[in-house]
């Protein structure tokens, strides 16, 4: 087993992975690359990784957790958090805390400065997980699992409320 220990200043970030990363009109509100650490050290229940947003851009749509709760520490640049009804300014030391919750703990990180906004961002690995997206109505479920013969699955649906199809169909 290789030693848990690996230093930020190894790791290079890479664009979002094939299908997961923003496409069409909203590759001009959302910029950011990743380098996932946690599956590098052997992490279990605990997701890492380094993320980097371009200018004038956000990692992810502002969105909330109903399981997972989520740490940031913020590396180097500046920009804005998004929190709630709230909006702050954060700056390289900053850490933040995006606890489990509805629309009062959605959160979203916009880079304001001239430089890329690094990050580390650490997390729960609780699936299922929900996730919602209070601007747009949507919302995301996803399960991570492994198949008959042990390989690592993942589910993900994304919709809104109102294409809810009855049960028994």
């Amino acid at each position: 087993m290789p030693l848990p220990i690996i230093n930020i200043a190894d790791l290079t970030t890479q664009p979002m992975p094939e299908g997961m990363g923003p496409t069409g009109d909203a590759c001009q509100k959302y910029g950011a690359q990743m380098a996932f650490i946690g599956p590098v050290l052997g992490a279990k229940k605990l997701g890492y990784n380094l993320t980097e947003v371009e200018p004038g851009k956000s990692a992810f749509p502002y969105h909330c957790h109903r399981v997972n709760e989520e740490m940031f520490y913020i590396l180097e640049g500046e920009g804005r958090l998004r929190l709630g009804e709230n909006h702050q300014p954060i700056k390289a030391g900053d850490i933040i805390a995006c606890p489990p919750g509805g629309p009062e703990t959605a959160h979203q990180i916009i880079n304001t400065g001239a430089n890329v906004l690094r990050f580390l961002a650490v997390s729960t690995r609780l699936t299922p997980e929900l996730a919602e997206y209070p601007d747009s109505g949507k919302f995301g479920v996803m399960a991570q699992y492994s198949d008959a013969d042990g390989k690592p699955e993942m589910f993900l649906h994304v919709g809104k409320r109102e294409q809810n199809l009855p049960y028994w169909d």
